[in-house]
């Protein structure tokens, strides 16, 4: 099942985009389920996939410590779709959790394609990045 098109909207990271992106990315995304307890992404692990949370909560850890939560219309990934490297948190679903799902070889298409997209994209990671070290130093 496509994403949500009002979902997609609420990501910082899909501002620029024009309506027919939108729906055109929208229907690249999968549908995913996971049970309240459910280990989504692990540390350390090989990621492949973005994904934006459509109902429920999640928690992101590091090192056992939560570092935050997430609920609907947040997301987690987005490092994965460019580097496919490691994950840097564990997402463990806090509630029964609907998310959507994209892997980085549906994704790049539209991101090599949309400048706007990939700035965007470059400017999260940043403040992410920021964030993180503020809050290690």
């Amino acid at each position: 099942m496509a994403a949500p098109l009002d979902l997609l909207r609420k990501v910082p990271l899909f501002e620029g985009l024009s309506k027919r992106e939108l729906e055109q990315l929208s229907r690249s995304f999968k549908e995913n389920r996971f049970s309240a307890g459910a280990e989504i992404a692990t540390k350390g692990q090989r990621g492949v996939g973005f994904f934006v949370i459509g109902e429920g909560e999640v928690s992101y850890t590091v090192e056992g410590a939560e570092t935050g939560r997430g609920g609907a219309g947040d997301y987690f990934g987005e490092v994965a779709l460019i580097d496919d490297g490691a994950r840097t948190a564990t997402i463990t679903a806090k509630t029964p959790l609907k998310c959507y799902g994209i892997t980085s070889w549906e994704f790049r298409p539209l991101v090599e394609s949309n400048a706007k997209l990939a700035w965007k994209m470059l400017e999260t990671m940043a403040k992410r990045l920021r964030g993180a070290e503020q809050r290690a130093g």
